[in-house]
């Protein structure tokens, strides 16, 4: 079965949460035996790759321009997909299934993965709100098959669009073999167990500006904490910028987006995993936390509520004094010294495959 994979930004180390999905699932439908086409964002691509894993990359032209990026890459993926005769489509994200009619008039099955109601980000205007708005609309609306990643986007598309026959299909996480070096952290200036970390793109939903903010107020530094956010700017502006010359100004250290050892060795020795995230679907950043057994401090949304998690690990949103409680009463309880056992067997990225494949051959 031949499947064009849309919406994404590309594969490999490409930034962001859709990308680590991808990066994590098409290899192993590819070894199941499916056909996989993986079309990436020209913008984004820094190889000439034109496989990874068993999967075909095809680069197709994206401006690097975040309100026009999406739509323009994701109409020329899916004329291509029909060029390719693949069997199926299989959409990430609200935005990019906005193209979903038209893959459909061209004849195409589409599956559609809802990763979360992004016209709720910050950095989006109202023009694009109403873009991401008509994207989950029509997605879901015209989709052959609709995947969500949580119980919360499920409830979204039961109550607005009486979609009732999603597949409930989570976000995974693998289980990390810890680094035991600590050279890379060391060149950081970090001591191991004695710094917190927060990792993702440097936008405003992320509510890393908060958590700055809230670190400065707590007595983390005094206790000889120091604060780490890894990740970075897709697109440079005004408030990446300004969540720059703040963490300067505050002693925060910036890693940079990093993959591979460096971020195994930093989440290896950490002592404390904070998502002061106003926005999720189901968020990959906090599974990896947690398969690494860290402590964590997450904020309140819905998106975050999962199973495994305990009512002190909630800061309440919008209220920057209920993080630095949290952060000091983590710190002064002691549990960050102590690994937190969590039982992640149903995000296993295998199971998951098997299940995205299921989908595939319903069509």
């Amino acid at each position: 079965m031949k499947i064009a994979v849309i919406g994404t930004r590309g594969i490999p180390d490409i930034q962001g949460g859709v990308e680590t999905h991808c990066e994590e699932l098409y290899p192993r439908l590819a070894a199941m035996g499916f056909d996989i086409t993986l079309m990436r964002r020209s913008c984004y691509v820094n190889d000439t790759l034109k496989e990874y894993k068993g999967v075909r990359l095809i680069d197709i032209y994206a401006p690097r321009k975040k309100s026009l990026e999406a739509i323009i890459h994701t109409t020329l993926a899916v004329i291509k997909a029909r060029r390719l005769g693949v069997d199926a489509v299989h959409c990430h994200a609200v935005g990019p299934s906005i193209v979903i009619p038209l893959a459909r008039l061209l004849g195409l099955k589409v599956v559609m993965t809802h990763h979360g109601p992004d016209y709720d980000r910050k950095k989006w205007g109202r023009m694009a709100k109403t873009v991401l708005k008509t994207g989950e609309r029509w997605g879901v609306r015209n989709a052959s098959r609709v995947i969500v990643i949580s119980n919360v986007i499920n409830d979204i598309i039961k109550r607005k669009y009486n979609r009732r026959d999603a597949s409930l299909i989570f976000n995974g996480v693998n289980t990390p073999t810890k680094s035991t070096d600590t050279d890379y952290i060391a060149s950081l200036g970090l001591t191991p167990g004695r710094y917190i970390v927060a990792l993702g793109r440097f936008v405003a939903e992320k509510g890393f500006h908060d958590l700055i903010t809230a670190f400065g107020l707590s007595s983390a530094a005094s206790l000889g904490y120091r604060l780490v956010i890894a990740g970075d700017a897709d697109h440079e502006d005004e408030y990446s910028a300004s969540l720059k010359k703040q963490a300067r100004e505050a002693g925060t250290v910036l890693t940079g987006f990093i993959k591979g050892e460096r971020l195994n060795q930093l989440m290896s020795h950490a002592a404390l995993f904070v998502l002061p995230s106003y926005h999720e679907g189901l968020p990959i950043a906090l599974l990896e936390a947690m398969s690494y057994n860290l402590d964590v401090i997450v904020r309140d949304i819905p998106a975050n509520t999962i199973d495994e998690l305990e009512p002190t690990d909630f800061f309440r949103t919008g209220d920057i004094d209920s993080l630095k409680t949290a952060i000091d009463a983590k710190l002064s309880a002691g549990a960050t010294a102590t690994p937190r056992q969590y039982d992640l067997s149903r995000y296993s990225w295998d199971t998951i495959a098997a299940q995205v494949a299921d989908v595939y051959r319903s069509l």
